[in-house]
C-alpha cells in the first residue's frame, strides 16, 4: 500500500548520523523490496540486527500434494480443521501453486515462545474467528472478527490471542499483494470510485522497543523449510522508522460494495491483487434492481484462472448447504455457477448478508492430503438436477 507511514524516532535525513545519549550509534536498516526499487522503510535500531548466536534445528514443511492436475471442484469443510496450541503447526497448506499458499489455521495459543519471519512470502491473514493484537518490530496492530492483516514478506512477528477460539484464513503469497491499480490514480492515491480510501487502512501503533541481550529464538520461513536461529539482542528493538513498507490492518466490514441494475461481476468485489492471482470480498449489500434482473450470478466458466470461495457468514444466496467456514474450489476450464433452484429463489430478493472472501488464481492450485481430510467428494455433482 503506498501510504507514508513514520513511527518512533528518527533523524532528520536518512543514511546520517543518529546517536543515543551516549554518543553511540543507532544501526540503521533498510527493509525494501524488489532489490531496490520497491516500497521500503528506514529503520533504527538500538543493536545491529545481524548478530545471529547459532542456527540450530531446520524441518520441511512443505505441503503434501494429494492431486497435482486438479479437474474436480470441492467443498472443503475449513471448521474441520482441528484446533492446535502452536501457531506455526496450526497452519494446514489446503491449496497450493508455485504462487501462493492457501491456509486454514485454528491456534489455540499466543505465539510469544518465538519470533516468526517468512523470507518469502508476504502474508495475508484474515481474522475469521478472534481478536488480538499483532506485534511486530514495526509496531503493533489490534484485530477482530473480519479483518485482513497484510504482513510483507521479512517481518518479525508475534501475536497475542485474546481466547483459545481462533479461525484464520491465511494466503501466502510470494508475489507481493498491493492494492488494486484501477483504484489509484498516478500519484498513488485511492480515487473516488475505490470501494475504500485510506481512511480505512489502519497502521501500525505503539512502537514497542526492548533494549536487550540474550538469546532470542527466530523461526525463519525459507522455501518451505523453518529454520531455527538465536539472535543475539531483542528483535523488537526499532526505536524509530519512516516509509511505505510495514503492516496494516483493513476491516472487509470497511468495504463499500459497488453495485448496479443488473449483476456486477466479480472485479467490482476485488480487495488486493499481486501479478498471479487477486483477492475479492463479499460483503452486505443491496441487489441488482432492475426490474428484470436475476441476483444469482450467471454459470461462467474460469478459463484462466482457478476460484477459491472461503464463506464467513450469512446467507449464500448462489449456494446449497453451505455453511461458514466452507471453501469452494473451482477449476479453471469447468463451468460453474448457481446450484439447483437458486436462480429462481434470488429473484425478487433485494439485499444479501453474506460475507466471503475469494482468491483467483492465475496458475492450477493442486489439492493437499490436508484439504482431502476436510473434503466433500461429491461436491461436484450438486449441479445435477
Amino acid at each position: 500500500m503506498p501510504l507514508y507511514h513514520k513511527l518512533g524516532k528518527i533523524p532528520p535525513k536518512r543514511h546520517t548520523q543518529f546517536r543515543k545519549a551516549d554518543g553511540t550509534l543507532y544501526s540503521e536498516q533498510l527493509f525494501g523490496t524488489i532489490g531496490f526499487d520497491g516500497m521500503y522503510s528506514n529503520l533504527y535500531h538500538e543493536h545491529r540486527p545481524t548478530q545471529v548466536v547459532k542456527i540450530k534445528d531446520q524441518y520441511s514443511v512443505a505441503p503434501k500434494i494429494a492431486k497435482a492436475n486438479n479437474l474436480q471442484s470441492y467443498r472443503f469443510r475449513g471448521f474441520q480443521v482441528k484446533p492446535e496450541n502452536d501457531y506455526l503447526n496450526s497452519r494446514k497448506v489446503v491449496l497450493t501453486n508455485s504462487d501462493c499458499n492457501i491456509i486454514l489455521a485454528a491456534p489455540k495459543e499466543s505465539l510469544r515462545a518465538y519470533f516468526y519471519k517468512n523470507t518469502d512470502a508476504d502474508e495475508l491473514i484474515f481474522i475469521h474467528k478472534g481478536s488480538g493484537t499483532l506485534r511486530t518490530f514495526m509496531g503493533n496492530l489490534e484485530f477482530g472478527y473480519g479483518d485482513y492483516l497484510l504482513v510483507p514478506r521479512g517481518m518479525i512477528y508475534q501475536i497475542d490471542f485474546d481466547t483459545e477460539d481462533n479461525r484464520l484464513f491465511i494466503v501466502e503469497s510470494y508475489r507481493p499483494i498491493y492494492t488494486p491499480k484501477r483504484y489509484r490514480n498516478w500519484f498513488g492515491q485511492l480515487l473516488e470510485h475505490s470501494p475504500f480510501c485510506e481512511r480505512d487502512i489502519r497502521k501500525p501503533e505503539k512502537l514497542e522497543t526492548f533494549n536487550e541481550k540474550g538469546e532470542f529464538l527466530m523461526k525463519v520461513k525459507k522455501q518451505d523449510k523453518i529454520i531455527e536461529m538465536v539472535y543475539a539482542t531483542h528483535p523488537f528493538d526499532v526505536v524509530g522508522y519512516d516509509g511505505y513498507n510495514y503492516p496494516y490492518a483493513f476491516s472487509i466490514h470497511d468495504f463499500e460494495p459497488i453495485t448496479g441494475r443488473i449483476h456486477q461481476p466479480p472485479p467490482v468485489h476485488q480487495t488486493f491483487e499481486t501479478d498471479a492471482f487477486v483477492v475479492c470480498s463479499f460483503v452486505p449489500r443491496i441487489y441488482d434492481y432492475h426490474p428484470d434482473s436475476i441476483p444469482a450470478p450467471y454459470n461462467h466458466s474460469n478459463i484462466d484462472s482457478d476460484e477459491v470461495l472461503y464463506y464467513v457468514d450469512g446467507d449464500f444466496m448462489s449456494r446449497n448447504d453451505i455453511d461458514a467456514g466452507h471453501i469452494s474450489l473451482h477449476p479453471a476450464g469447468i463451468p460453474h455457477g448457481p446450484h439447483p433452484g437458486a436462480t429462481e429463489r434470488s429473484i425478487g430478493q433485494v439485499k444479501t448478508d453474506e460475507l466471503a472472501v475469494m482468491v483467483d488464481t492465475f496458475k492450477p492450485l493442486k489439492v493437499t492430503e490436508d484439504a482431502l481430510k476436510i473434503a466433500d467428494d461429491t461436491y461436484y455433482q450438486s449441479w445435477l438436477e
